[in-house]
């Protein structure tokens, strides 16, 4: 099976090495697409030096700006099927995600679920050194995603997800339209929409270290105005998929 991690960067220059090595030392084959939206800090400069020692299994698309998480995994959503990958996973650069946890998510995958999501709430609060108040932000923004869309998801907006290459297919990524956090939500409920089989895994979130958080009000909003409008859309799997 050919895995493939897409891992959006905007100034990670202190992370991605680490990174980039963690990856690469797991006990499982694990390939890397990098999707950098013009980092001024030179985060891409550190990926094609990198590709050096990585030729086979690190790759590297660059963007001219700040052009959204959701077009960046979209992007590499794309690329990873033109690529003829199996599994295609969404990691952030920031270590809040564990990479060691990629591969209790691809065991789930070979296993049989479509979409795997490494969730932070569904044996209850698995998040360290988040400020009480967006911890309590972000467990009841995916209870009001369930609340709205009845979509039965813990943690909705997780960013640490596995899709099988059959799901994507189905999905009309044209049709997506967030480009925020929201994009999260969006793309779970399309899958469930179209009867993906859907599992938790539970994982341990920490917060940066290293680096600025990229959350902000206008993502939330995003998200929060985003959620009303998915009830009311119809979802139709991708023509030809």
């Amino acid at each position: 099976m050919k895995n493939l991690v897409i891992i959006p960067t905007y100034n990670e220059l202190d992370n991605i090495r680490p990174m980039i090595d963690k990856v690469f030392s797991l006990p499982e084959k694990f390939d890397l697409l990098i999707i950098d939206d013009g980092s001024p800090d030179g985060t891409a400069n550190i990926v094609k030096e990198q590709q050096k020692v990585h030729p086979d299994s690190l790759h590297l698309i660059e963007r001219s700006g700040k052009l959204g998480l959701g077009t960046a995994y979209l992007t590499g959503f794309r690329w990873a099927l033109d690529h003829g990958y199996d599994y295609v996973f969404e990691m952030d650069c920031d270590f809040s995600h564990n990479p060691d946890d990629l591969v209790r998510l691809s065991e789930a995958a070979v296993k049989g679920a479509d979409l795997v999501i490494g969730s932070r709430y569904v044996t209850g609060v698995n998040v360290v050194n988040w400020p009480m108040k967006r911890v309590l932000m972000s467990y009841y923004a995916s209870a009001y995603v369930r609340l709205v869309t009845g979509m039965p998801v813990r943690d909705a907006t997780a960013g640490f997800v596995c899709y099988s290459a059959d799901l994507l297919r189905k999905i009309d990524m044209e049709a997506i339209q967030m480009k925020g956090y929201g994009f999260q939500v969006e793309m779970k409920y399309t899958a469930w929409k179209l009867g993906a089989r859907i599992q938790e895994v539970p994982i341990i979130f920490t917060e940066r270290t290293q680096g600025a958080s990229k959350m902000s009000g206008g993502i939330f909003r995003e998200a929060f105005f985003g959620v009303m409008k998915l009830r009311f859309r119809s979802v139709h799997p991708k023509q030809n998929a």
